[in-house]
């Protein structure tokens, strides 16, 4: 069973219903046990990097994902929730810490560079790891995005994918079982089914 965590901040709906179309058991809960018992766990994340951390915080689900991460479960974090993986954002004008399982910071696109900010809608992919997730997915391939805040990953070789949107940015990262991307698969057609497929059949 895949769990997608609830903490109240997330598009739950359409994960879950992303994994059932493609075949596979998922269910969208906030109970401690039954994330820690899972086959696969997702992180979901919409909206600002401090209320989300705080959310966590609020039902004690740091530890939680801390210790699925530790004991190897495949842990996917998307769009916030990818963020979320990472050291600290600067969302607000301060610096918020995050779950620190990745290095690397996330900050605000510039709103100098004549594009509009948030960047919303499709893009294309620099695909930088193979396997995994990104086993068969071609270079170029479009998926969806909708975030103010980019990645920037500490050590190059977490990131699976890159994506161009007025700077480059990490759009994607793999290091063993934690994974994530700052695009929405649910959202992005074949493509992000491939993916969230891949991912299921870790």
């Amino acid at each position: 069973m895949i769990a997608i965590i609830d903490y109240g901040v997330g598009n739950l709906a359409s994960v879950n219903k992303a994994f059932s179309y493609i075949g596979f058991d998922s269910k969208i809960t906030s109970d401690h046990s039954e994330i820690l018992a899972a086959d696969k766990v997702v992180l979901p994340g919409v909206g600002a990097f401090a209320d989300a951390m705080n959310s966590l915080e609020k039902i004690n689900m740091i530890p939680v994902i801390e210790e699925v991460a530790k004991k190897g479960t495949p842990l996917l974090g998307i769009c916030l929730g990818m963020q979320l993986l990472f050291d600290y954002s600067t969302e607000g004008g301060e610096m918020v810490k995050g779950l620190g399982m990745l290095k690397g910071s996330v900050t605000q696109f510039p709103l100098d560079m004549g594009l509009k900010v948030p960047h919303m809608g499709w893009n294309s992919l620099e695909i930088k790891q193979n396997d995994g997730i990104f086993k068969g997915i071609k270079e170029k391939s479009y998926v969806y995005f909708v975030h103010s805040y980019f990645l920037t990953a500490q050590e190059e070789s977490d990131v699976a994918a890159t994506c161009y949107y007025g700077i480059k940015f990490d759009a994607a990262v793999c290091k063993g079982n934690v994974m994530g991307t700052q695009f929405h698969p649910e959202k992005s057609g074949d493509v992000g089914l491939t993916i969230l497929r891949y991912f299921a059949s870790i």
